[in-house]
């Protein structure tokens, strides 16, 4: 299965790749400078955690974030008494995360690599959270199995999956699967309507789907339309 895997990510040209290690410095050069109008370069945490923090949907215990980029999730998960361990791809974003935690005085264990590769390692689960914004839809459709399975292994029995991902018809590509081998690219991200994501992630009850808040700029908390956010139960 591996070795089929490995032949598919080869279909993609090596500027399409932004999952596997060889990708940390294409991140590397997204996060280089602090000062781009990205939002969420921002310190704020995602509305919708904010959401299942609030109503008690998500308690303390033991959070992976995945894609943690500059760790604005990751910190206000342990803010509100979560042990977290994040991790991303690339060097600079970790950096700013480390960063982050220290001016916040919260602890996090951060971790810069492949998140398939380090699961069961150095990501040792069972985690009660899983929190994914913005990683899955950089996926290609192959790697869907390599996610499904870090679930399998690395969330707790009952544990929640949360997910932001690009809303088909707002952001993102919406050609169908097959294409975009033939393309050899994902231009950007894979776009997901609630029934795809539904249907990928059918294994777990679903609590929440919606679209994201859009929030303003001066918010205390981050949230553009363009994005689905979802909560599923092992």
């Amino acid at each position: 299965m591996d070795d089929v895997l490995r032949l598919l990510d080869g279909l993609f040209t090596p500027e399409a790749d932004r999952w596997t290690n060889d990708a940390a410095s294409w991140w590397d050069g997204f996060y280089a400078d602090r000062s781009r109008p990205v939002p969420f370069f921002a310190a704020e945490p995602d509305e919708n955690l904010v959401s299942y923090l609030d109503r008690g949907l998500i308690t303390a215990g033991r959070a992976l974030d995945l894609g943690c980029g500059a760790g604005r999730n990751a910190l206000h998960l342990a803010s509100r008494g979560v042990e977290v361990d994040a991790v991303d791809l690339s060097p600079a974003a970790i950096a700013w995360a480390e960063e982050r935690a220290r001016g916040a005085g919260v602890e996090v264990r951060f971790h810069c690599g492949d998140a398939f590769a380090l699961a069961g390692t150095e990501l040792a689960g069972p985690y009660d959270l899983i929190y994914d914004s913005g990683c899955f839809h950089h996926l290609p459709p192959h790697r869907r199995i390599s996610y499904l399975a870090l679930l399998d292994r690395l969330l707790a029995p009952g544990g929640l999956f949360a997910l932001t991902c690009f809303a088909a018809g707002a952001m993102g590509s919406e050609i169908p699967d097959a294409d975009l081998y033939r393309r050899s690219r994902l231009d950007g991200g894979l776009a997901y309507t609630p029934e795809s994501l539904r249907w990928i992630f059918s294994d777990l009850t679903e609590v929440e789907l919606r679209r994201m808040h859009d929030e303003p700029p001066e918010a205390a908390s981050f949230g553009e339309p363009f994005l689905w956010t979802a909560l599923f139960r092992r």
